[in-house]
């Protein structure tokens, strides 16, 4: 028989080939639908190759989770000529001392942690082990991406840029992906199987499908009895890290490994869908984190949405369940739908963030982006869910001191705007609103929202009303023109800087108006939840028939600053009383506190092995010291995991300067990021990318 002395599962050119160098040069990591090569070395020499080889199987094993039904084991013999459609290996060379085999996998073969084998008459004969993945390069896979430059982008690029701020002052934060950190694909895979178990979905067959895979790590990130990223209510103290801290995905999934599977806190959606994207991108399915600006969330799957202020504009959390949401983060994933239509396929929006508290499953997708866009909301995968969120009309109410509830003129808003993404290759953001909606008062746009309504009402009337709340059709408030208010600022601010607002006020009415207007500003979460009222102020003035008011405000950076909230957001409100009718008229715009005073400098030429050093400069644009400044910087490539840098006070309106040595051990681009935080800031960033030389 066969007597086997070593098997050389050649793992450098392997990985080199199946575009998983970067994950390891010590595991053979594959993907299916493309072969792979192995050299048998035998003990002693073979004489009678062929009848050797016509008793000679390989064997393919995953390990089995729970009990023997768990795994999957596939047997199939060497042949001269493999077959590239399924399981089959080939000798592509051959001696007396050694068979070189290249071995095939299919297309549509589960993903998973694979034992290699050989059998020769009775004995079998331990070869090695290997990690299957989708494969984006390979045209049978459900997965295959057919333009090279997007794989770069959404399976190999690990630098990120996620989307906040407003619609009008989109704010690009740095994230480190870091797919293909060493453990990162194990960590992935004990992911995945935890989704499983809370799915009840053990069959080992079901990982060939890239949609149930999408389900059950998203189960994983936010079901209750595993969830390994604890959402952050606002307001909370905080006894965890605080979600804007996070520069990356690593040190999330190390933690939560480390810590035996205890969710860390803490996340936000921005968090929830970057660490999807990288065990998305880890696996192999072409993933990327879209940020939507003014997502009305909760809705239950109504088209409308209603926002509570009082008398002075200050917002109300009256409804808790329904906010509109200053920007929501989810994922897409590119896939061939198998399951449904096939113009279906393409990117599939996959939402990680918690939808509703309780038991069960409270992710939503994948929901084909072509369905969300068509209206077509009788598909399943929570397309409704996405429909709603970007095409609600959000109506806004005075609830005055009496109790009663008044429309607010002018306030309504649209939902599903600026939807925006890194685009590839580069650092630029691309906005792919047209993916998810037809022009705004277009033709199609009216189609499409009549299909929704009708068949949203088709499900009311199929379906239980104790279990679903459809639809309510927006009603179109009947306005008065007499009055009309706006309202204009800077859409983003520089810390420090003082806020100018400018409102016009208009009567169009023949007569002359008492009016009473208040202006305020107030901090927001993102998720439109109040932090605080910052200022207000009162104006009474009279309005001639036919005539504008213009009034200028400055408020100063002092009375506003200390009351940031994480995400740096205002919304300011102008609320317009008519003395004579009571009629209300409201103004509302969103600013974000922009730019970090951080900024990085890199020298002219840098080359792999050689030590170099950056330069990070911190001005302080406030008018008071900067206190107890931490400085962390991050660069993989660059800088072995985070170091941190305690700069003590910066003095007002003065500049810091901080030398940062570094060794790159990569070439090609690489990011350093830098993320400031003291007494009066929190979590400010800022980052550059460089090239480096290759030694």
């Amino acid at each position: 028989g066969l007597s086997i002395q070593k098997c050389d599962l050649t793992i450098p050119q392997n990985n080199k080939n199946h575009h998983t160098e970067e994950i390891s040069t010590e595991m053979l990591i594959v993907r299916r639908g493309q072969p792979f090569t192995i050299t048998v070395s035998f003990s002693a020499p073979i004489r009678n190759y062929l009848q050797q080889m016509k008793r000679t199987f390989l064997i393919v094993q995953t390990e089995s989770r729970h009990y023997k039904a768990d795994e999957i084991q596939t047997e199939f013999p060497i042949s001269s000529l493999g077959d590239q459609k399924q399981w089959s290996a080939a000798v592509e060379e051959q001696d007396p001392n050694f068979w070189t085999l290249c071995v095939n996998t299919p297309a549509n073969a589960p993903i998973g942690q694979y034992t290699l084998l050989l059998r020769a008459s009775k004995s079998s004969h331990f070869l090695g082990n290997f990690t299957l993945l989708f494969n984006p390069w390979c045209r049978d896979d459900e997965v295959f991406l057919p333009n090279e430059a997007q794989r770069q982008e959404y399976i190999l690029n690990q630098d990120g840029i996620i989307y906040q701020g407003t619609e009008n002052a989109v704010l690009a934060q740095p994230w480190d992906f870091s797919q293909f950190e060493e453990d990162m694909v194990d960590i992935c895979f004990i992911l995945l199987a935890l989704g499983e178990d809370f799915q009840r979905e053990n069959d080992p067959a079901q990982r060939k499908s890239p949609v149930h895979i999408c389900r059950a790590v998203a189960a994983t990130l936010n079901c209750n009895e595993f969830r390994s990223l604890t959402e952050h209510e606002p307001g909370l103290h905080y006894n965890g890290i605080p979600p804007s801290k996070w520069l990356g995905s690593s040190p999330i999934l190390r933690q939560w490994i480390a810590s035996k599977f205890q969710p860390i806190r803490y996340g936000r959606c921005w968090v929830f869908a970057a660490v999807l994207c990288s065990v998305l991108r880890c696996l192999g399915i072409p993933t990327r984190v879209v940020t939507g600006f003014t997502w009305a969330h909760n809705t239950k799957s109504s088209l409308s949405v209603d926002e509570y202020y009082d008398e002075d504009g200050t917002l109300l959390t009256q409804d808790e369940t329904a906010h509109v949401w200053t920007f929501h983060v989810w994922n897409e994933c590119w896939m061939a739908r198998t399951d449904l239509l096939p113009e279906y396929s393409g990117w599939q929006a996959l939402d990680a963030t918690c939808q509703e508290k309780g038991k069960g499953l409270s992710f939503c997708g994948p929901a084909p982006v072509h369905a969300i866009k068509e209206g077509d909301t009788q598909v399943d995968y929570d397309v409704c869910y996405f429909f709603a969120a970007i095409n609600a009309k959000c109506h806004v109410w005075i609830h005055k001191a009496d109790d009663t509830l008044k429309p607010a003129f002018g306030g309504t808003k649209y939902t599903g705007n600026n939807i925006s993404t890194k685009s590839v290759g580069s650092e630029r953001c691309e906005d792919i609103t047209h993916n998810y909606k037809y022009p705004e008062g277009s033709l199609q746009e009216k189609k499409v929202l009549d299909k929704a309504y009708r068949n949203m009402k088709e499900l009311e009337t199929t379906s239980s009303s104790s279990t679903t709340q459809f639809i309510s059709i927006p009603t179109a408030l009947e306005e008065p023109v007499n009055l009309s208010i706006h309202l204009q600022s800077n859409s983003s601010l520089q810390l420090g800087q003082d806020i100018t607002l400018s409102i016009e006020v208009f009567n169009h009415s023949g007569g002359e108006k008492a009016t009473h207007l208040v202006v305020g500003i107030q901090a927001l979460h993102y998720n439109g939840v109040p932090i605080a009222q910052l200022w207000k102020e009162d104006f009474h003035f009279n309005l001639q028939s036919n005539s504008v008011n213009n009034l200028q405000v400055s408020v100063p950076y002092t009375w506003f600053g200390k009351e940031l909230g994480e995400n740096h957001l205002l919304r300011l409100t102008a609320v317009l009383r008519d003395e004579d009718s009571s009629y209300m008229y409201l103004a509302q715009e969103e600013i974000s506190i922009g730019d970090s005073p951080l900024t990085i400098e890199f020298p002219e030429n840098m080359v792999q092995y050689e030590p170099s050093t950056a330069k990070i400069s911190l001005q302080n644009p406030l008018t008071e010291p900067l206190q107890q400044c931490v400085i962390a910087v991050t660069g993989r490539g660059l800088i072995y995991r985070q170091r941190n840098y305690r700069l003590g006070s910066v003095e007002a309106k003065s500049t810091q300067e901080l030398q940062i040595p570094f060794t790159p051990t990569r070439a090609g681009p690489r990011r350093l990021t830098a993320r400031l935080t003291c007494l009066q800031l929190q979590n400010l960033k800022s980052y550059r990318t460089t090239n480096i030389a290759a030694a």
